[in-house]
């Protein structure tokens, strides 16, 4: 797994870490609240930062000198080898995105089937972004990290997080290829079959995406084409589907039921059973008998 230089470098300094997970690709994604700290950052990673809250007071040393214009929903691009540097004289919350060139031109030869040798992404500042706000508030920050049974919406944001840099941020700029159709039917039986045989593992999109032979772009769009809904959506919907038959036909305890359906601990289940269906687990059960 990749070791993000801008993470460790953090970590030296006043910035505290809230939150942290490292996906099985190797992306990292980490939540931080800083203030009264002078930052200088040099990394071999690219960094997606979006602020969210407060940063009204957060300056960029540019070569017109120090420049303001933080706040939430602010988003800054540091790519690969950009040297910034950072006044954060008031509270600053954030979170970041970190991955390396090999990830996004990966990524770029799967979507586009074309050689990513040249790519370099654009530094940003103190920009605005509706699409990447909407990932990061929507999908990343809504959703606790720890727990396995999300690892496949935080692997979904984060593709599409850095396929949205590769479109917009980035020297080839190519446009999203059309996705027309699909999976095929022998194709979606395999991909169904495997996540109710994986149920109590933490899913990937890379995981089943690997199944369809297909890149995660590809077979996201592909699947929902095909199912309807998102990936990750129907997953928690057979989480709780398989939660509902075993509340309703076994005595098993809800910790065991929980593991089951793929969630690390009862309270994280209970929380997303209450969410969707208005009672507690055991509330439910009872209600049944």
């Amino acid at each position: 797994m990749p070791d993000y230089q801008t993470f460790n470098m953090l970590q030296r300094h006043k910035a505290q870490l809230r939150d942290s997970v490292q996906l099985n690709s190797g992306i990292k994604l980490a939540a931080w609240f800083n203030s009264g700290d002078r930052v200088t950052n040099l990394s071999d990673h690219h960094t997606l930062s979006l602020y969210t809250a407060d940063g009204y007071d957060t300056w960029h040393k540019t070569q017109h000198g120090w420049r303001n214009g933080g706040g939430p929903d602010r988003f800054c691009l540091m790519p690969s080898g950009t040297e910034s540097v950072w006044d954060i004289r008031a509270d600053l919350s954030f979170v970041h995105l970190y991955c390396t060139d090999q990830h996004l031109r990966l990524m770029a030869e799967q979507i586009w089937d074309r050689d990513a040798a040249r790519l370099n992404l654009h530094e940003k500042v103190f920009s605005d972004d509706d699409r990447i706000t909407q990932l990061y508030r929507h999908f990343l920050l809504s959703t606790d990290w720890q727990q396995p049974a999300n690892q496949l919406m935080l692997s979904s944001a984060s593709t599409l997080l850095m396929t949205h840099l590769l479109q917009h941020y980035s020297d080839v700029q190519w446009q999203a290829p059309q996705v027309r159709g699909g999976l095929a039917p022998i194709v979606l039986r395999r991909i169904l079959a495997y996540i109710d045989e994986h149920l109590d593992q933490p899913l990937t999109l890379a995981q089943l995406a690997g199944e369809a032979a297909l890149s995660e772009f590809h077979f996201a769009r592909m699947f929902r084409t095909s199912a309807g809904i998102a990936p990750h959506q129907y997953v928690m919907r057979r989480r709780m589907d398989e939660a509902l038959t075993l509340l309703k036909h076994t005595a098993l305890p809800l910790t065991d039921i929980a593991l089951r359906c793929g969630f690390h601990s009862s309270s994280h289940f209970s929380n997303r059973f209450r969410q969707l269906h208005g009672v507690t687990p055991s509330l439910w059960r009872q209600q049944q008998g």
